[in-house]
């Protein structure tokens, strides 16, 4: 069979490769590094801007606005901003992001060909061979495989969005746990304040012989406890004032923040629970993200499919060009030498024979893969819903218990140590039931505190368990001084 020459086919399939670039549609790298999408979420979703440190300028920019964020007292949201364009972590997730976009601009180039040149010599003869050699396989499926990279890059920038959701989110109840670690301290040291004074009159009391040894060792007992309940609590503090200047990636000076010394008021009123699991089959970004991959999926299993019987086929363009030397007598007794030389030009086509696997094992695998993903989003989208009724209920609790510790046990705790105070001072009482009293405020006090902190963390918890990016927030961190108060006081 005769073949056109190597250069002509080579005319022919060049061009057909760029028509086959450009109907697939060669993709470019995006002047915002694929950031669009984080961003316009970040600003819709958080009412915060995300920015990707891509230059020096940039990051000056990024770090002016830290520095005039942390001139003023830090708020909950502030300390969200502080983390979105402080956070190291958060700058390796747009790196990332970068790198499936640089993996899309590749996948959607047309194959590169390879070119061999070889030179074979002898006494009286050279062979010098060509050779040109492309992918048409790789050619024929790039408008499918580009496709699907750029499938590959959308989900990849959903993924980026929840990484800022989800740092967004830890900052937030970092933020309140923090403060409700100040607030402790700060009603701890009023306690101890008091404490100590009652102390010093009991024991001029018994220095005058006017109490006995039990009831001056019981109120030093209270002042003790009252100190390391104190010593206990700052100690927490710094640990999550430690946490939070991790997740905002503050070091140094800027260590030094300044926060409020309580938390915010609870809100007169709460959000109702219309539609909740609605809004959250709509914006979860776990849920468009797997809904994607799932597409994605699909997609590689259609190309699958239609190339199951064959993995590759190179075309193979060759010209091959032999130079021999003949010596001989001439007639008149003298040697001659007959130079030949020719040229050949060849093309060849190469493919597997698919002579044990039909392609049936990587269908199978691929459609395998394909139902797993889909259960994995069916399972999704369950547990959102799920997870949203109970963050919703731990929004809705959290807020009737700390409500019921504002409106009702504290001031019934403040009535009845001032009424106790009274009695005591007419001699009514003893000095027993006084302290008593005075131990069952601090802990009401340290428990408020804690249900008022639960409640702001719940309300983290309700809006992302909306939009993604993290639904559990323990509060576990904080709540061990009112651990401690409960379980100190309880022992008396």
């Amino acid at each position: 069979m005769r073949f056109p020459s190597s250069a002509a086919l080579f005319r022919r399939v060049l061009p057909a490769a760029a028509l086959t670039a450009a109907l697939g549609g060669c993709a470019s790298f995006s002047p915002d590094a694929g950031m669009e999408t984080t961003q316009s979420l970040a600003l819709t979703e958080l009412g915060k801007d995300v920015v990707k440190v891509t230059d020096e300028t940039t990051a000056l920019t990024s770090r002016d606005r830290v520095a005039t964020l942390l001139k003023g007292a830090m708020t909950a949201d502030s300390a969200v901003q502080i983390a979105l364009l402080n956070n190291r972590g958060l700058q390796a997730a747009y790196n990332d992001l970068g790198l499936a976009e640089a993996q899309m601009v590749a996948a959607s180039l047309p194959p590169n060909p390879r070119f061999a040149i070889s030179r074979l010599t002898g006494r009286f003869e050279t062979e010098i061979e060509r050779q040109l050699v492309g992918s048409l396989f790789a050619l024929a499926t790039l408008p499918a495989r580009a496709e699907i990279a750029g499938d590959t890059f959308r989900s990849a920038q959903l993924k980026a969005a929840e990484a800022t959701f989800r740092l967004a989110a830890d900052a937030r109840r970092q933020f309140y746990r923090t403060v409700a670690a100040i607030e402790q301290v700060g009603y701890l040291q009023q306690a101890v304040a008091s404490s100590e004074a009652s102390s010093e009159l009991i024991k001029r009391l018994g220095e005058s012989g006017g109490m006995n040894k039990l009831e001056q060792a019981r109120e030093h007992a209270l002042y003790a406890e009252a100190t390391a309940q104190l010593a206990k609590a700052r100690l927490q503090e710094k640990i999550e004032r430690e946490k939070l200047t991790r997740i905002l990636g503050l070091w140094g000076k800027d260590t030094s923040v300044r926060l409020p010394s309580r938390l915010p008021a609870l809100p007169g009123r709460i959000q109702t629970a219309r539609d909740l699991e609605g809004t959250a089959m709509r914006k979860r970004v776990d849920l468009q993200i797997a809904r994607a991959d799932l597409e994605t999926l699909a997609k590689k299993l259609g190309l699958t499919q239609a190339t199951r019987f064959v993995n590759d086929v190179d075309l193979l363009g060759r010209t091959t060009y032999d130079r021999a030397r003949n010596g001989t007598v001439g007639a008149d007794g003298h040697a001659e030498v007959e130079r030949e030389s020719k040229r050949k030009r060849t093309l060849e086509i190469e493919f597997e024979i698919p002579l044990f696997d039909f392609g049936q094992s990587k269908v199978a695998a691929a459609e395998q893969t394909y139902l797993a993903a889909a259960n994995r989003l069916a399972e999704k989208a369950v547990n959102a819903r799920s997870e949203v009724r109970e963050a919703y209920l731990g929004y809705r609790g959290s807020h009737e218990i700390a409500g019921h510790y504002q409106t009702q046990i504290l001031p019934l705790r403040k009535t009845i140590q001032d009424e106790s105070l009274l009695q005591y001072s007419g001699m009514l009482i003893d000095v027993t039931t006084l302290i008593v009293d005075a131990r069952a405020r601090i802990l009401s006090n340290a428990q408020a505190v804690d249900a008022k902190r639960d409640f702001w963390i719940a309300t983290v918890d309700l809006k992302h368990a909306t939009i993604g990016g993290g639904v559990a927030g323990s509060s576990a961190g904080g709540a061990a001084v009112a651990s401690a108060g409960a379980a100190e006081a309880g022992g008396h």
